[in-house]
């Protein structure tokens, strides 16, 4: 394996959330429709996927006083322990935290992480579908609740132990994704581990010195990266040399159609059939590892991060971002 450093590049937390690919659908607002009113809470018993169904529409519309008189209707009639119903308690406190409503955001929060994490003394997190989903939501909210209320040091130290705690599990990215949002401004940026790639060799730190850097992180599976990448075209056009710009990837375990594959037969995939109908700019170094995914909280794809000149990260995007928005970040850097 072999691995490279940009030196003294720093992370700071600025973003701007876009549609992007993801892990469908809880990582992200369901895209391309409206979400409809939820109907009026019932005092009998639904069904707890209606329920959940039902919690999540009313997350994304902002319907919080709603919701929290829906869940608290169906507690009688559901078995709260169940990772469904956490499911279900962890869509309100996300909700509740897109209203910045942060007592009720913490309160469900909580009880989606602690009923979670006691699931976990009798099963595996990643041997349940909802399980996963309920954690991962309680803690990302927690850590936005501590930050909101004025401590950002506590918020990075609480999804530092918590991404420590489930490291090699499917909410680790996520957590660690949080992580940058809220805590690493000014700090050292993680090493790009390079284990294959595509294209040129990933430039060395000296040769990127004096460069704004666009990292454009990205999947062969994902339309919104294969929309991302005429902005990124339209950004070498302009600039040139003076912005430098570099496109991680991971290996998935699968080709076109969902076809699994090992790892040779993948990258021969991205070397070969996927080069000739996606051509990969010859002017974007293409490094491959999950270390990477891991280290930049990549569960949201495409993810963007914008470093300037003297190598400190000025945006951390999860998500995609149209050049009207990009370029200009771009060219502020260029100008200082």
């Amino acid at each position: 394996m072999v691995t490279r450093t940009f030196a003294g590049i720093g992370l700071v937390a600025g973003v701007a959330l876009g549609a992007a690919c993801g892990p469908a659908p809880m990582d992200g607002e369901p895209a391309g429709h409206e979400v409809a009113a939820a109907e009026a809470p019932s005092s009998t018993s639904s069904d707890i996927a209606e329920v959940v169904g039902q919690l999540r529409d009313m997350a994304w519309a902002g319907q919080v006083d709603e919701a929290r008189e829906l869940i608290e209707a169906q507690r009688p009639h559901h078995d709260t322990a169940s990772p469904d119903w956490l499911l279900a308690a962890s869509w309100l406190g996300r909700g509740a935290s897109f209203a910045e409503e942060w007592d009720v955001a913490e309160q469900y929060a909580q009880e989606a992480r602690d009923g979670s994490e006691a699931l976990l003394s009798v099963r595996d997190l990643d041997t349940d579908a909802q399980l996963p989903l309920a954690l991962g939501a309680g803690i990302e909210v927690l850590g936005q609740a501590k930050n909101a209320r004025g401590d950002n040091a506590g918020a990075v130290q609480f999804l530092g132990e918590a991404r420590e705690r489930y490291r090699g599990t499917s909410i680790e990215t996520r957590i660690q994704k949080n992580a940058l949002l809220l805590g690493l401004a000014g700090q050292p940026f993680p090493e790009l581990d390079v284990e294959e790639h595509l294209g040129p060799a990933l430039p060395s730190a000296d040769s990127l010195k004096g460069k704004v850097v666009v990292a454009f992180f990205w999947a062969h599976w994902c339309p919104d990266c294969k929309r991302q990448l005429p902005a990124l075209e339209q950004l070498h056009d302009t600039y040139g040399d003076q912005v430098a710009i570099i496109g991680p990837t991971q290996l998935y375990g699968y080709v076109s159609r969902g076809e699994d594959a090992t790892p040779e037969q993948e990258l021969a995939y991205l070397r070969g059939t996927y080069q000739e109908r996606f051509p990969l700019p010859d002017w974007m170094s293409v490094p491959i590892s999950q270390q990477n995914f891991l280290d930049f909280g990549v569960s949201t794809t495409p993810t963007l991060v914008v470093i300037d000149r003297e190598g400190i990260v000025r945006l951390y995007n999860p998500g995609d971002l149209p050049y009207e928005e990009l370029g200009p970040h771009v060219e502020r850097l260029l100008g200082d």
